[in-house]
């Protein structure tokens, strides 16, 4: 599967499956951004993320792992 910065919700989930012990409301966004450009599948270019996807996707895991 090839994930894009805008497939917010299967990023989320990628995430929360990877790292089942992490709480997503406690992460620096250069550690977020870092950890969704490693995700196996990622394909987009770093300069197409900033803040508001980052949160998204933050939300988005926080949702996820209720």
């Amino acid at each position: 599967m090839e994930l894009k910065w805008i497939d917010v919700q299967d990023i989320a989930i990628e995430l929360s499956e990877q790292k089942p012990d992490v709480d997503p409301t406690q992460l620096r966004f250069t550690e977020l951004r870092q950890w969704v450009m490693d995700l196996e599948g990622f394909s987009d270019d770093p300069d197409h993320c900033n803040e508001r996807i980052l949160e998204a996707i933050q939300q988005a895991w926080i949702d996820e792992a209720e």
